[in-house]
């Protein structure tokens, strides 16, 4: 990354968007290319749409005016739609109606373009794409982005991998995580490595555990088939927490660069215990059943909590817990560390120390980028009554607001310009797949939890006797 700064322009390039009509199209990527060519970013770019639904290039430019009306924040990236608009080509589904529209749309292009094929599209469609690409002969030099889920255990982790490997080389293959193209999640890097402040107490010798935990409020609506073959397990451990659980435990890379990060990051993977079933609560929100698709004896779960640790040098023994699910009371995505308290008070009784539980860092991996770290502090006059204090930031308070890309902008820029830094290697889905084999063959039982709750009661043994970090007994201040 050091290298190839985000803020320099990609070369040019022609995305070529499977499942362009939907929902993450019109949401993220429709948006995302039109902000990412507007900032100068792309500024040689076509975009080649094609799904299986009846559409020609005018419906196709209708759809993204949409799109950008309706889900684009940018006022400056509406004002340029029109012209963006004329970089839109339509791909009738077919190989051959595909190679005609590729060809059409860079007919006018006076260098060659780095073609990106993004692929929105279900898993079990994954392959057949792959092997278009293939007899479309559009593989060459080209970049392919795969959404999750990589299989849905290690057999068919690898079986997938091998499949697409007779088709594109590792190196052209972009398994993406939106949550890793967060300005937060790129500051635990900086937080971790740029400071010689906090790099010396990320150590098991400081740290007393760690919470990645991120609860939604939404439920299932129009997606309870889908899920009812994956859970929350498959769906967000391995795939998003497991990621950001690397990042907030590798060691410091050699280097800014790719392949030095990716190494680091395979190295938590590798150093990581296989789950234990007794340390898993699993859960499902009240009605999930009645959903569209889903069996009626479902024990598919839609909440998860675990207890996971990292068997190297740093972390031995520093338990990191993990939580997500559906319809819970809040929708937060943070990253908390929780230090350890001191071996001995000297203060009085009644002073408050150990009140309110020990020092923490807790980042927020919400697109405002904050950052806050909690300590004991005396409150003012007589006597010695302590309270707990907090030093926060958020990017909103600086110049840099104004800045940031959005997840999947980041990710689709780094995609065309090769960097795998933020993207998952096939070893990397492999190997936590391979750790998941226990839990998998012999899951814990579902238990019920109400919507709108926090989850199963059982989360609270499981984490005890620590406390989750959510709900916050105090809010992130407004600096307004």
């Amino acid at each position: 990354m050091a290298d190839d700064h985000e803020s320099s322009p990609g070369p040019p390039t022609t995305a070529i968007l499977f499942g362009a009509t939907g929902d993450l199209a019109r949401r993220k990527l429709l948006p995302g290319l039109l902000h990412l060519w507007r900032s100068g970013l792309l500024p040689e770019m076509r975009v080649v749409g094609t799904s299986l639904d009846e559409h020609d290039r005018d419906s196709f430019v209708q759809l993204a005016r949409e799109a950008v009306a309706e889900f684009s924040s940018d006022e400056l990236d509406k004002d340029e739609f029109e012209e963006f608009a004329t970089l839109l080509h339509w791909a009738p589904s077919g190989t051959e109606q595909l190679v005609a529209a590729v060809k059409e749309a860079e007919a006018d292009c006076t260098q060659p373009h780095t073609r990106l094929h993004y692929l929105s599209v279900p898993p079990s469609a994954a392959l057949s794409v792959v092997h278009q690409l293939r007899d479309a002969g559009l593989v060459e030099g080209s970049r392919i982005v795969m959404e999750k889920p990589f299989g849905t255990d290690l057999d068919s982790a690898r079986s997938l991998n091998a499949s697409i490997h007779e088709v594109f080389e590792e190196e052209q293959v972009f398994r993406i995580d939106h949550f890793l193209g967060k300005e937060a999640a790129l500051n635990i890097l900086a937080f971790r490595f740029a400071n010689g402040l906090f790099e010396p107490i990320w150590h098991r010798n400081f740290i007393d555990h760690v919470q990645i935990d991120i609860p939604e409020t939404l439920g299932l609506e129009g997606r309870s088939a889908f899920y009812e073959k994956t859970g929350a397990y498959r769906d967000m451990v391995v795939t998003h927490l497991f990621q950001v659980l690397a990042f907030t435990a590798m060691e410091s890379p050699v280097a800014l660069d790719p392949q030095s990060i990716t190494e680091e990051k395979y190295k938590v993977f590798r150093s990581m215990l296989p789950i234990d079933p007794d340390d898993v609560v699993r859960g499902q929100y009240d009605g999930y059943r009645a959903g569209d698709g889903v069996d009626p004896d479902s024990e598919t779960e839609t909440f998860i909590a675990l207890k996971c640790f990292v068997d190297n040098w740093r972390w031995a023994d520093v338990p990191f817990f993990l939580r997500t699910g559906k319809q819970l009371a809040e929708g937060q995505r943070i990253i908390s560390i929780a230090f350890k308290e001191p071996p001995k008070s000297m203060f009085p009784d009644g002073s408050g120390v150990g009140e309110h539980g020990p020092d923490h860092l807790t980042f927020d991996l919400a697109d405002s980028s904050k950052m806050s770290l909690s300590f004991y502090g005396k409150r003012p006059g007589p006597g010695f009554r302590l309270d707990k204090l907090s030093m926060q930031f958020a990017m909103q308070d600086t110049d840099w607001a104004g800045s940031g890309l959005e997840a999947y902008e980041r990710l689709i820029l780094e995609a065309v310009k090769g960097n795998r830094t933020l993207f998952t290697t096939a070893e990397g889905v492999e190997r936590l797949w391979e750790i998941s084999a226990d839990l998998l063959a012999d899951p814990p039982p579902v238990r019920r939890y109400a919507a709108g709750s926090w989850g199963p009661n059982q989360i609270h043994q499981l984490i005890a006797p620590a406390a989750w970090r959510l709900p916050f007994e105090r809010e992130w201040r407004d600096p307004s």
